[in-house]
């Protein structure tokens, strides 16, 4: 593993990407965590219920600022640094809700690039709602979708994380990192 390698995890809603990043910190990788979680937790304290639903640019604005932000962040660590999802999920979720955008997102994908990304695949008998997670199932299934297309035409190679418990899941993704 070279020096500076930013490493996405990416997925639908409920997928595990966020218990993944937890096992990865506990045992001592630094990570950065979902950015979408806090402002959505922000916005709900300014009495907004979903500001994706309701103003989708201005939280993909919000969400653009932090994933960039997170991406500098990464680069200043001298080893492997995992971030849950990536600046390309962006434009995917904008996509997927069939919402313009400026092209400054569609840059971003192409400045801030990531070493790997692995996909953790929807996986319905661990999917479960909550209240920063508004999207169902089905919902899920169509945002993996476009969360593929969006990193495949940005030529990322996806590593598929097998659907099994956390610890197997992390250890795969440190077993299939580039050396």
């Amino acid at each position: 593993m070279h020096n500076h390698s930013k490493i996405v995890i990416l997925g639908g809603p409920g997928t595990g990407k966020s218990s993944v990043i937890t096992e990865l910190k506990n045992r001592g990788y630094p990570c950065f965590d979902e950015v979408s979680r806090e402002i959505i937790q922000k916005a709900q304290k300014e009495g907004i219920d979903q500001l994706f639903l309701t103003e989708p640019l201005l939280f993909s604005e919000k969400l653009l600022e932090g994933r960039i932000n997170q991406f500098k962040q990464a680069q200043k660590i001298e080893k492997a640094v995992f971030i849950d999802r990536g600046i390309p999920d962006v434009t995917a979720y904008m996509d997927f809700k069939k919402e313009k955008y400026p092209l400054k997102f569609s840059k971003a994908n192409i400045d801030y690039t990531y070493d790997q990304a692995f996909l953790l695949p929807v996986w319905p008998e661990i999917y479960k709602s909550d209240t920063e997670r508004y999207e169902n199932l089905e919902e899920a299934f169509l945002i993996e979708k476009e969360l593929i297309k969006t990193y495949k035409n940005l030529g990322y190679h996806l590593i598929e994380v097998p659907k099994t418990n956390v610890k197997e899941r992390t250890n795969f993704i440190l077993e299939n990192l580039k050396s």
